[in-house]
């Protein structure tokens, strides 16, 4: 599927000067198209790329920093209606509605020369395909219009606002339609195709954002049970580079890869790798994130004898060294050390010792957190300046913590909540569940400690793959999470090399939120994040939509 879904990328281009993107049937080319298979599959293809698929930015999150951004709209409190995120996001998503909207008035032009079983499969993908956009936009911006057909141009100014129930029902319905009419797995060539399991997947996380438990259990549960065979990929590690990208454990990634121009410029790599790799170290892992990995008997940093902040990485859940670069290790070529006492390190790649641009003794712009990504960096990074990894959407471990979520509100704390939860974990170490004395094993069943586990659980699985803004969402964790300071290391002059890396325990919360204002000038406020909890658990709808239909309403607050 890969080649075939990125050659057909932008070959489909219905779109419309109206910001809605409503009425692409304007377009002189529709007039004619949607007469053959051929077309059929074009359009549906055009829908598999990263403009129409994410999960959030990182950078919403305490999870992620940029040197250069210091603050976002989401973490800097200034999101308003005319802000490019919110406008983007609006955009992209009923851009893809649009074209799923035309698809579906006019597939049967070619009924006559497409074989039935065809015209289903791609009816039920187009359906998925825009049940996914009406799942994001009522879980960011509450009610919406709903659209289900191509509109006039003139009909686009009276549309109003729908209420997210009724919107939730219709995506429910959608999901149901594409699991009943989509297979369960496809040829080898065609992997990276939606399915049964995919529609199931959107279902069970959109069911889980909005609450509705018994939901979420039962889309998760049928995934589990389901006859894809969906398992955890054997390394954590590995699942998040090339070499994991046939992994049984994706249910839904969208194929990238540089031969076919679809990836990350050179740019985007050198803000996520070292310097001493010619990078700039600016897209950083945050002290928050950090902190939220267990030790290995299990216990959170501030209740373990094994944790030392003197040697943060060890005695740790190893999904921390997999997603964050450990100090004095091997690193792209480069021994990485930001110790600002560390001017040479060793290079494996040029085999002698070298100028550190890691510390900022060094270079004043080394990662300001002390710390840099690993996760999903695939090790050609540095020599190619491309960063084509598919991109990654919705994976097992997601829906095993899902079920697992779903049981404990509801109530349903049994057997089966410790498994998935249990599954998860031993993967991380390198085990199967049953190895129990290889993994700190969760046994609870006090439905409280399970729901702080879990949350961890989910964070310390899930850095950079955009799930830990709605998490903080959801939970009405974001009053309380995003308006903490960015914690860095002390300037080099500054740092005491007898704390460092750093100067102490971390005192976390019920919630895992940690409390860096004991430790006075051993740790620097990097930025300041601001959360206005009266009006940012919904995003602004955009104003360039409210100027051109005043039928429109807004958020409260904005």
């Amino acid at each position: 599927m890969k080649k075939i879904a990125l050659t057909f990328l932008v070959a489909v281009g219905l779109s419309s000067c109206h910001t809605l993107d409503l009425n692409p049937l304007s377009e002189a080319s529709t007039g004619t198209f949607y007469s053959n298979q051929t077309e059929l599959e074009l359009a549906v293809n055009d829908l598999y790329r990263a403009t129409f698929w994410s999960n959030d930015n990182e950078l919403f999150s305490d999870n992620e920093w940029h040197r250069g951004q210091l603050t976002n709209a989401v973490i800097g409190g200034t999101m308003n209606a005319d802000d490019a995120a919110v406008q983007t996001f609006w955009l992209n998503a009923y851009r893809a509605i649009a074209r799923a909207n035309s698809f579906l008035a006019n597939k049967d032009r070619a009924a006559a020369t497409t074989p039935a079983s065809i015209m289903t499969r791609l009816e039920a993908e187009m359906r998925l395909m825009r049940a996914y956009q009406y799942s994001r936009l009522i879980t960011h911006f509450g009610d919406v219009p709903l659209l289900t057909e191509p509109l006039a141009l003139d009909a686009s100014y009276s549309v109003q606002r729908t209420n997210r129930d009724e919107i939730l029902a219709f995506v429910f319905a959608e999901l149901d339609f594409a699991a009943t009419n989509l297979p369960e797995s496809y040829a080898a060539a065609e992997t990276k195709r939606l399915t049964k399991g995919a529609a199931l997947s959107i279902k069970a996380r959109t069911a889980l954002y909005l609450g509705k438990w018994d939901i979420a259990r039962d889309a998760s549960k049928a995934i589990m049970e389901s006859a894809a065979g969906y398992k955890l990929h054997t390394s954590y590690s590995q699942l998040f580079t090339r070499a994991g990208e046939s992994s049984s454990e994706l249910i839904i990634s969208i194929p990238r890869d540089e031969s076919q121009q679809v990836f990350g410029a050179a740019a985007y790599v050198q803000d996520n790798i070292s310097r001493n790799a010619g990078g700039f170290g600016a897209q950083l892992p945050t002290r928050e994130l950090m902190d939220a990995y267990e030790c290995i008997d299990g216990k959170p940093i501030d209740e373990s004898p094994l944790y030392n902040p003197l040697a943060p990485f060890k005695n740790r859940d190893p999904r921390l060294t997999a997603s964050i670069v450990e100090f004095n290790t091997q690193w792209l070529g480069y021994n990485y050390t930001p110790h600002p006492d560390s001017l040479l390190v060793f290079s494996a790649k040029e085999n002698r010792k070298v100028q550190n641009k890691d510390t900022r003794a060094v270079a004043a712009f080394a990662s300001f957190t002390g710390l840099l990504w690993k996760k999903g960096i695939d090790q050609t990074w540095a020599d190619r300046r491309v960063e084509d990894n598919d991109l990654i959407i919705v994976r097992y471990a997601e829906i095993l913590l899902t079920y697992a979520e779903a049981k404990i509100e509801l109530g349903e704390i049994d057997a089966s909540v410790a498994d998935a939860i249990n599954q998860v974990r031993a993967r991380a170490y390198g085990v199967s569940a049953a190895e129990t004395k290889s993994y700190p094993v969760v046994t609870s069943t006090n439905a409280n400690a399970l729901r702080q586990l879990l949350r961890r659980e989910r964070r310390v699985e899930f850095p950079r793959e955009g799930l830990r803004y709605m998490d903080l969402i959801r939970w009405q964790l974001a009053e309380k999470v995003l308006t903490k300071p960015v914690i860095g290391l002390p300037d080099p002059a500054a740092q005491n090399r007898a704390k460092w890396p750093f100067p102490g325990v971390t005192p976390l919360d019920a919630d895992g939120i940690p409390d860096y204002s004991g430790f006075g000038t051993d740790v620097k406020v990097l930025a300041q994040r601001s959360f206005d909890k009266s009006r940012q658990y919904l995003w602004p709808i955009p104003a360039v939509e409210r100027r051109v239909n005043t039928n429109v309403t807004q958020n409260p607050g904005y």
